[in-house]
């Protein structure tokens, strides 16, 4: 009988065992599952990376297999990696592609890649980058990052003044020398951008630059300009004073516009629309800068070209890209509602398109 009840007890001991010992394997499965590899999380929410960035990657990365090996983009923002911009950035792309999908909108967002848009885009074949330039919009510093990178002069303190605007002494060439086989392979595979700013603020930088400074001293915009506006636009032909803001106001809001354009030449790029300097919904950009947060834009900008090891962004003065809104009302003071209301209407596409809002004056 105590044999008997001495096995029982063996029988259960051993029963215990086990179960402790399966328990305890149980509990290292769950353990080792959950915390061995912090990879494991997070490869749990790389679909919603995905979903995120994948809409990014449609809008500028193309396929590659398609095209020869020296077409083949070099940038960071090109590697075979998920892009993972700034949300900032990405809302810019996508607020452009929702504008340019808008119908009413259409003949304000909307214009032909032509000679002349091409003649405004400047090209770094050695690291495979697009540059659209906008003027008034800080655009002389980014010529001579391109310039650097070109090999034209190994610094951008090297650069003389007068070599940034010279295009035939500058080593960049234009996107409208090439063929147009290679413009369409550049416009697929290269690394595009261009810089933005408040629309009026932009019209009143290029009035004061062209009209009242004139540093750089390019006498025909006082000389052969300006006298063309004031003939057409000023409404009392007896003041004898140079071209005033509101006269160059009615001229830019005038839907009859182009006869004058026409005649001054590519000298309009400094005050034309983005649409029609860069075509934004034609081109598929893949970095839109802006003026106002540059600061941290040109970082990142050099950054997703895959050059910021190769060049820096010339130093940015404190305060020169604040939007200054008191400039802006003290200009359009003076100017009457009906003009500004016309100059709005031209360039309501470029305020759409990039976010900018309606001025406060415009609205009261």
């Amino acid at each position: 009988w105590l044999t008997s009840d001495n096995m029982h007890h063996q029988w259960l001991l051993l029963a215990a065992c086990f179960w402790v010992i399966f328990m305890f394997m149980v509990a290292s499965k769950f353990i080792t599952l959950t915390f061995k590899d912090p990879d494991g999380y997070a490869a749990k929410q790389e679909p919603l990376i995905l979903t995120a960035v994948t809409k990014v990657e449609e809008v500028h990365v193309p396929e590659e297999k398609h095209w020869p090996e020296e077409f083949q983009p070099t940038g960071k923002a090109f590697s075979g990696n998920l892009i993972r911009q700034p949300l900032v950035h990405m809302e810019r792309l996508e607020l452009l592609r929702n504008v340019c999908r808008d119908t009413a909108l259409r003949n304000l967002s909307h214009t032909a890649v032509s000679k002349f848009v091409l003649d405004r885009i400047f090209v770094c074949d050695k690291h495979k980058i697009l540059f659209c330039q906008t003027p008034k919009v800080g655009n002389t510093q980014w010529k001579k990052v391109l310039i650097v990178l070109n090999g034209a002069f190994s610094s951008i303190e090297e650069i003389p003044e007068n070599i940034v605007h010279d295009h035939e002494k500058n080593g960049l060439p234009r996107l409208s020398s090439f063929s147009d086989s290679e413009i369409k392979k550049r416009l697929s595979l290269y690394f595009k951008f261009f810089i933005v700013r408040d629309p009026f603020e932009r019209l009143i930088s290029a009035f004061k630059d062209k009209f009242v400074h004139n540093p750089r001293f390019e006498p025909w915009y006082r000389h052969e300009i300006a006298p063309g506006i004031i003939r057409k636009y000023r409404k009392n032909r007896t003041e004898t004073k140079g071209l005033q803001f509101e006269d160059f106001v009615r001229y830019l809001g005038d839907p009859n516009h182009r006869w004058l354009d026409v005649q001054f030449g590519d000298h309009i790029i400094h005050w034309v629309t983005y649409v029609e300097l860069c075509a934004p919904c034609e081109i598929t950009y893949s970095v839109i800068g802006h003026h106002e947060t540059l600061e941290d834009d040109a970082p990142y900008i050099l950054k997703a070209a895959g050059i910021d090891h190769l060049v820096s962004y010339p130093t940015i003065p404190p305060g020169i890209t604040v939007y200054n809104k008191t400039k802006v009302e003290r200009y359009f003071s003076g100017v009457s509602k009906r003009d500004i209301r016309r100059l709005y209407a031209r360039f309501e596409g470029d305020f759409k398109l990039f976010g900018y809002r309606e001025p406060d004056f415009l609205l009261n």
